[in-house]
């Protein structure tokens, strides 16, 4: 049992999770960052969810429609069968915009015989934190808490609606649906106008999925992890969420629980430069306008973190009253690491816009911003490459010269240069080319370490970190150089525990992590791969793949012991990961192939 089966529905305002047997236990609205209307994921007693609760008679099975985001609860009894058909509405409208409004909708087919259900419906307004009442009115049912705040939640459905609050039996005869919506709705619902949305949706959703390449080998991974991808996209400012949750635990029982629903510069970045390759285009302006609005001042340094509407504070606050997920509190929202110095964000995002850039036509007015951030950067990262930070992991005490950190200041440079060739500017590349080489100088004599041949943590320690093995994969060092071939050998000598990575083993500011950061193996895999070890690399992917939910989605961290899913869900950093290393061994298989033909 992976406790994190769940199947994410949205369409790019919010999202909802919906449990292997249909219970909604987590939807933030009207956006993601919005307080909780369902939250029994995080408290089963208090938080609230929607479920259609059937007998033990029945079996309940689960899947995607393929190729879209609508996710499909079957249950089957000898009484009959039936199909939830869950969806959050999106699609284009005739001026070219999108309908994507606050609203989950479930639909209920009726697929043989007369079966019987209850429904639980049990919204807990603003996180839960005062009572939530409800009410039936002539055209809806209204849920409302206005005690210390004001929030209302509508609910549409064909069925009798007493019945549906009271918990009563029902027995489909016919189609049936509930709406779900932040707005009260102008126009009347009924069977055909909630038939049309979900046909709508499912054309968008095959639109989209058709843009995308199809590959021999995974490519039902890569389609699924690229719409979740999608999914944690935001419309409004372009930002891409690190998760849909907060506070989901990257260990049962202890305090490692932070809020995801905010756009980190590095997750991001990292996630619009895999989707790109895939060819969505969209994605990557809306992405790179969002960043253009962050930075106003030319000399001012870029946060870790925004906001998804662009804020630049997200205080973090404990709401106590929650238990947490599986009793693991505290439940935090907001985010205070978004104060943190992380200097590797530059390059990260450095390599984005020289993706961009190279790949898809700029004009004029976002080419000459993009220029004008490009030199910000420049001017940033040699005013503070030297400088020790949090990096990637976020310690949250002590600032040290992180090797990753040094790298990617190192490909922020290295990525400006070949920006400044592209639009001819020839002095500033002469000009950064010396900074350049005294930042990989620095590495090299700073960030080996003889004794344990590798390239280590941080300058002068002897620690390993799993996040130096992308120094290969950004172009710092080739593959075939022995001093990376020998890092990625004692990085899997020492974090490797059964198939799955520590990110490092040295304690932190909360002890030995005792979880995998499922990132970090499909990285060491993806490097693997590089050294010429393809055999080794694809039998741990499939491994690794088989620790995905029944729905192929994965959390942030994956159990050592049980591996079962933990963390928040589903993770942007996982699904990205997952594309890039099944990309890198198809592509290596192609090539074998290419190679095989010829001799």
């Amino acid at each position: 049992m992976n406790n994190l089966d769940y199947g994410i529905i949205g369409n790019c305002q919010s999202a909802a999770l919906v449990s292997k047997t249909g219970s909604i236990d987590w939807s933030c609205l009207p956006v993601f960052d919005s307080s909780s209307v369902f939250a029994k994921i995080l408290d089963d007693e208090i938080g609230g969810s929607f479920s259609l609760d059937v007998s033990d008679q029945y079996t309940i099975s689960q899947e995607y429609l393929n190729n879209t985001c609508i996710l499909i609860t079957t249950f089957s009894s000898e009484e009959g069968v039936f199909e939830l058909h869950d969806f959050m509405p999106r699609y284009h409208k005739t001026n070219g915009s999108y309908h994507h409004p606050p609203e989950i909708i479930r639909y209920v087919k009726l697929i043989s015989g007369n079966p019987v259900f209850k429904t639980n419906y049990n919204p807990k307004l603003e996180y839960a934190l005062d009572e939530t009442i409800t009410h039936i009115k002539e055209d809806f049912i209204v849920s409302l808490t206005d005690k210390d705040s004001y929030d209302t939640l509508f609910l549409y459905t064909n069925l009798d609606k007493q019945d549906v609050i009271d918990g009563k039996e029902i027995m489909l005869t016919e189609d049936a649906y509930f709406l779900t919506s932040y707005n009260e709705k102008i126009f009347k619902t009924n069977i055909n106008s909630i038939e049309t949305e979900l046909e709508r949706t499912k054309v968008y959703w095959f639109d989209w999925i058709s843009r995308t390449p199809k590959y021999k080998k995974y490519n039902n991974e890569i389609c699924r992890s690229a719409m979740t991808l999608k999914l944690l996209s935001y419309d409004k400012t372009g930002a891409v969420l690190a998760a849909a949750t907060t506070s989901l635990p990257e260990t049962i029982g202890e305090v490692r629980n932070w809020d995801y629903r905010f756009c980190w510069i590095r997750d991001a970045s990292m996630v619009i430069k895999v989707v790109s390759q895939l060819g969505h285009k969209k994605i990557a302006q809306r992405y790179l306008k969002f960043i253009i609005g962050l930075i106003p001042e030319k000399d001012e340094q870029l946060q870790i973190m925004y906001g998804i509407n662009n804020e630049k504070i997200l205080t973090e606050k404990t709401l106590s009253h929650l238990k947490g997920y599986k009793n693991s509190a505290p439940v935090r929202v907001g985010n205070a690491a978004y104060s943190q110095q992380q200097n590797d964000i530059y390059g990260i995002l450095m390599d984005v816009i020289h993706q961009q850039i190279t790949n898809f036509t700029i004009d004029i007015d976002n080419g000459e911003e993009l220029w004008t951030i490009t030199k910000g950067i420049v001017w940033v990262v040699n005013k503070h490459w030297r400088e020790a930070d949090k990096g990637i992991w976020e310690f949250r005490e002590e600032d040290r010269h992180f090797t990753f950190s040094k790298v990617l200041c190192w490909v922020a440079i290295d990525r400006a240069i070949k920006v400044a060739e592209l639009f001819s500017k020839d002095y500033k590349a002469s000009k950064w080319r010396k900074i350049e080489q005294e930042i990989k100088n620095d590495i090299h004599k700073n960030a080996w370490n003889e004794e344990v041949q590798a390239f280590t943590q941080s300058y002068g320690s002897s620690e390993m970190d799993a996040s130096v093995l992308l120094m290969e994969s950004y172009g710092f060092i080739e593959a075939k150089d022995p001093k990376f071939i020998s890092t990625v050998e004692a990085i899997g000598k020492e974090l490797n525990n059964d198939g799955l990575l520590y990110r490092y083993k040295n304690k932190d500011d909360f002890g030995l992590p005792s979880s995998s950061f499922t990132i970090c193996t499909f990285w060491y895999i993806n490097s693997l791969s590089k050294i010429g070890k393809k055999e080794e690399a694809t039998a741990q992917f499939e491994e690794l793949l088989s620790y995905s939910n029944h729905l192929g989605l994965f959390s942030e961290d994956i159990d050592f012991e049980t591996k079962r899913l933990l963390g928040n869900f589903p993770q942007a950093y996982s699904h990205l990961a997952l594309i890039e290393t099944a990309l890198n061994l198809t592509q290596l298989e192609d090539q074998e192939s290419i190679i095989d033909g010829l001799s």
